[in-house]
C-alpha cells in the first residue's frame, strides 16, 4: 500500500483502531503522550513519530483520536501542530468527538494549505474498535471521503457520509443524546424496580424480550448490575462533554432538548462527587442517592 498513515492518540479507542490498520498492512507512524503504548504499537510493526511535525512531513493520511476539542486544535493548529509540516494533498481524518465548529475551522485552514479533512467520529465502543465494526459518521467533501473510505472500511462495519464539514460531529451528537437519555431511562427503571422489591436482573431480562430492548439496556444494564463502574468503557467526563455539545447545538438550532438537559444534570451531579474518571453508568449512584437506595 502506498499510503503512509500517521496516528495520533492511542487511548482506549485509538490503540485497537491503530492495531487494525497494522493488521490490514498499512505503514503506520504513531504518536502519543503515553510512551508505553507507543512501544506496544512499535513492537507490532509501527514506527514512532517524534512529533506532530514529524508525522505531518512523512504521512499523506493522518488520523487523530483525541479526548476533547482543545486537544485536536493543539495537535493540528498549535505552534508545533501538523499544520506547520503539512504536505499538499494530505488528508486528516479526525475520529475524535468534538463540536462541529472546530471540525469546520480545521477543514478550512487545511484547505488553504492544499490539504483536506474529514470529521469521522465513531460509535461502538472499545469492542467495536477491536473488531473493526465501528459505526463511522463522516463529514467533509465527497472527494476527501472517497479518498479516506478504504482506510475507514478497515475500521468500521457501517460508514456513512453525512454531508459537509461538521456533519459527522453533529450526527455523533445525536447519537450521544440517544445513548444518554436511554441510559437515564435504564437507571430510573432499575431504581424503581429495586425499591419496589423486584429483582433488577429479572426486570432487565424481561425488558430485553420486548420493545424496550436495546444495546444500552443489554450492555450498560449489565454493567450497572455488575457494578463495574471503576472499569470504564466510556468515562463519565467524556459523555458529559458530548452532552454539553448537544445542548449547545440545540441552542444554536433553536431545538429544545429537555431530556438531554436532565441527563446533563445527572451527570454533573456525578462529576461533583468525583466520578469523572468512572464509567458513565455511574449516574446510577446518583439515582440511588435520590431514591434513598443503598445498593442494587
Amino acid at each position: 500500500m502506498t499510503d503512509i498513515i500517521g496516528f495520533i492518540g492511542l487511548g482506549t479507542m485509538g490503540r485497537p483502531i491503530a492495531l487494525n490498520l497494522l493488521k490490514a498492512g498499512y505503514a503506520l507512524i504513531v504518536h502519543d503522550t503515553d510512551l508505553a503504548v507507543v512501544d506496544v504499537l512499535v513492537m507490532r510493526g509501527a514506527k514512532a513519530g517524534n512529533s506532530y511535525l514529524d508525522i505531518a512531513r512523512q504521512c499523506n493520511i493522518v488520523i487523530t483520536m483525541l479526548p476533547e476539542a482543545h486537544h485536536v486544535e493543539q495537535v493540528v493548529l498549535g505552534t508545533q501542530g501538523l499544520i506547520h509540516g503539512i504536505q499538499e494533498g494530505m488528508l486528516l481524518i479526525d475520529m475524535s468527538s468534538i463540536i462541529p465548529e472546530i471540525s469546520q475551522k480545521i477543514q478550512k485552514v487545511l484547505l488553504e494549505k492544499g490539504a483536506d479533512a474529514l470529521d469521522a467520529p465513531v460509535s461502538g465502543g472499545p469492542a467495536g474498535a477491536e473488531k473493526g465494526t465501528l459505526s463511522i459518521m463522516v463529514g467533509g467533501n465527497l472527494e476527501a471521503y472517497q479518498k479516506g473510505l478504504p482506510v475507514l472500511e478497515v475500521l468500521g462495519g457501517r460508514i456513512l457520509h453525512m454531508g459537509g464539514p461538521g456533519s459527522g460531529q453533529l450526527t455523533k451528537i445525536c447519537n450521544q443524546i440517544l445513548i444518554g437519555v436511554h441510559l437515564q431511562a435504564v437507571v430510573e427503571a432499575f431504581a424503581l424496580a429495586y425499591k419496589s422489591g423486584l429483582d433488577i436482573r429479572k426486570v432487565r431480562e424481561a425488558m430485553m424480550g420486548g420493545l424496550a430492548n436495546s444495546r444500552v439496556l443489554e450492555l450498560h444494564g449489565q454493567k450497572i448490575i455488575d457494578r463495574t463502574f471503576e472499569q470504564p468503557a466510556f468515562k463519565l467526563k467524556l459523555h458529559l462533554k458530548d452532552i454539553k455539545a448537544a445542548l449547545e447545538a440545540g441552542r444554536n438550532a433553536g431545538v429544545p432538548l429537555y431530556a438531554t438537559s436532565l441527563v446533563a444534570q445527572q451527570m454533573e451531579a456525578a462529576m461533583e462527587l468525583g466520578y469523572a474518571e468512572l464509567d458513565h453508568t455511574t449516574i446510577m449512584l446518583i439515582e440511588e442517592q435520590l431514591a434513598n437506595l443503598k445498593q442494587t
